[in-house]
């Protein structure tokens, strides 16, 4: 690990993505201009970029080339970024604020959000299919099935679903932790996955970390869902309190507050015993476990 604290690693890591989204994305004021601008609003200047983060410190433990975390970390935030922006539309959560400024639908039109959440996830796989991207092929597949199985149906997607149909209803805390390992935890997942198989660790490598990957996932969600119920908006950058408002299932709700941090606790505990038999070389991403926690408290 290099001799930077974690906020300057994170500091100059965000920047970059941001240099490489940019280049990425379609020219604003190509045609067609509108979507292309919506694109761009929606995923540039904004969010902590934790998924591209961890993609970046497991492929630094991995050994990947720089040029392939650059491309996985793109894809995952893309593929993120397009969530959010179908989250947000009305028939969805119907949020009006998203990274402290007006959500997509509300900048733009319903239609345009629409087309910027589609447009966004096609090119998070035209990214990570690039021929060459790393020098096995049949891994390179594998990356893209690990981004494709997380963003769909038995991932993200699909966790999305059950979300919607558990408004105003009580969630067994089985049935909590099912919906979010795929609403929130396969992407994160992946990002641990997709940095890693970047590189050139051997299977066993990559099963322990993805024993991390899956633990710091349902943190994540845990830690969101106490944000949601302790912080103010302008400290969120998005609606405080909304998951309450529309009577979504939450750990917060389910446990109650004192137990949800709890809970919060025993799984950071998990995720770093996962990252034990990495040593030191794991640093990174212990720092971003540690991190993801003290964001909340």
């Amino acid at each position: 690990m290099s001799g930077q604290s974690l906020p300057e690693w994170m500091s100059g890591h965000q920047k970059h993505f941001e240099t490489v989204l940019e280049a990425l994305l379609p020219a604003r004021h190509s045609i067609p201009v509108r979507l292309h601008e919506a694109m761009r609003y929606a995923a540039l200047g904004g969010g902590k970029r934790v998924r591209p983060l961890l993609v970046q410190a497991a492929g630094e433990l991995a050994r990947a080339p720089a040029k392939a975390l650059d491309s996985a970390a793109a894809a995952v935030e893309l593929i993120h970024a397009y969530s959010l922006v179908h989250d947000d539309m009305p028939c969805m959560d119907n949020d009006v604020l998203r990274r402290g400024k007006p959500t997509v639908h509300v900048e733009f039109d319903e239609a345009t959000a629409l087309l910027v959440g589609d447009a966004l996830q096609t090119q998070a796989f035209q990214v990570l299919a690039a021929p060459g991207l790393i020098a096995d092929p049949a891994r390179q597949l594998r990356m893209l099935d690990v981004l494709a199985r997380a963003s769909g149906s038995h991932g993200m997607a699909g966790g999305q679903a059950i979300d919607l149909a558990a408004v105003g209803h009580s969630l067994s805390r089985e049935e909590l932790e099912f919906m979010h390992i795929l609403k929130t935890g396969a992407l994160i997942r992946a990002s641990v996955q997709l940095g890693s198989l970047a590189g050139t660790m051997d299977e066993t490598g990559l099963a322990a970390l993805d024993r991390f990957a899956k633990t710091v996932g349902l943190l994540f969600q845990v830690v969101d869902d106490i944000l949601d119920a302790e912080s103010d908006t302008a400290t969120l950058g998005k609606t405080a309190g909304k998951d309450a408002e529309h009577d979504k299932p939450t750990y917060v709700s389910l446990l109650g507050l004192p137990d949800a941090k709890r809970l919060a606790a025993e799984l950071h505990d998990q995720a770093l015993a996962a990252l034990a038999g990495f040593g030191g070389s794991a640093a990174r991403l212990v720092q971003l476990t540690d991190f993801i926690v003290e964001r909340s408290f």
